[in-house]
């Protein structure tokens, strides 16, 4: 039998790793705008939901189906404009809070010495303190827009690592170690049901401004859009963004679901709506895949991602052409 003895060229032969929407993938972020980072941690210690370890490949699974162009507000490819790379997936151990957080920080350090924007998937609500701790390094006066439905600004107890380290004490930590600029930062959607009264309260007494779920649907995102923009503009901004800040009828696979968000269109809405803003870093966490239906939150969460990567190209200090 004749066979093709035809030499094929190297890049015929093998599929690049699974990334997300198909990037190149590197460890080296040196002439990206922007890297992605796969965080696949959480704590542990959700009594019934554990499984945000396993998002940042879930979402670039789902990737497949994100298409970059998103006309009107953005018909360009942000792929291609802020030339964006897959740098993996940080080496964590969940459960081992700070030896993990130590390799999040440096991970994210990295990226940013590198000149990139940082835009991670997670894991759970902890892996935004470490990332917080790095992006203070580099911006002295970082604000944080938070959109969630928890505020995870909650009073802690006890002396263990994991009552002062956890999902619900991300921004009270981010607080106490002044990385973050609270006066000017914002938790967008928080509702309940929670677990502990007067939440919402011990969130502002640490400075922080709060637009609850009511507030936000009764006053409208036009306005809410307008208040963000005011406390924000011209501030380096970290865009931590909860995906149980929709609803669970369209994004069912999140640690702590609570009904009563945003519809997927409602959520992207308001993501368009931040066009304009400095931000230097985006983390979006919390996607569960046990629990998630046909991989619809890990879909909607590549979906923001995409958004968050066209909100970096239109950042009026970008110089990206």
């Amino acid at each position: 039998m004749n066979r093709n003895t035809q030499p094929y060229d190297e890049k015929d032969l093998f599929n690049s790793p699974f990334t997300f929407m198909g990037v190149p993938s590197s460890t080296n972020a040196a002439g990206s705008r922007a890297a992605i980072l796969g965080i696949p941690f959480d704590c542990g210690t959700h009594p019934v939901r554990i499984g945000a370890r396993y998002g940042p490949n879930a979402i670039r699974e789902q990737s497949a189906l994100v298409r970059p162009f998103q006309p009107p507000h953005a018909d360009f490819n942000p792929i291609e404009k802020l030339n964006v790379i897959d740098c993996g997936n940080v080496q964590v151990t969940s459960s081992l809070i700070e030896e993990s957080f130590e390799r999040i920080e440096h991970a994210v350090s990295n990226v940013l010495c590198a000149g990139a924007i940082p835009v991670s998937m997670g894991g759970d609500g902890a892996v935004t303190l470490p990332q917080l701790r790095a992006l203070h390094s580099h911006h002295s006066d970082l604000v944080v827009l938070h959109i969630d439905a928890h505020t995870d600004t909650f009073p802690s107890s006890g002396s263990t690592i994991n009552d002062r380290y956890n999902v619900a004490t991300t921004f009270t930590r981010a607080a106490e170690e002044g990385v973050v600029d609270t006066e000017n930062s914002l938790h967008v959607g928080p509702r309940g049901t929670l677990t502990q009264p007067n939440v919402f309260e011990h969130t502002r007494s640490f400075g922080y401004n709060l637009i609850d779920g009511n507030e936000l649907f009764d006053r409208g995102f036009k306005d809410v859009l307008a208040t963000i923009h005011d406390k924000l503009s011209g501030k380096p901004v970290y865009l931590c963004f909860d995906m149980d800040f929709f609803d669970p009828s369209c994004a069912p696979g999140v640690c702590t679901p609570t009904w009563g968000g945003a519809t997927a269109r409602e959520g992207l809405t308001l993501l368009q709506g931040l066009a304009g803003l400095n931000i230097v870093a985006v983390d979006v966490n919390t996607v569960s895949p046990p629990h998630d239906v046909g991989g619809m939150t890990a879909f909607l969460a590549g979906t923001v991602i995409l958004e968050s990567l066209s909100l970096i190209c239109l950042n009026s200090t970008n110089t990206t052409d």
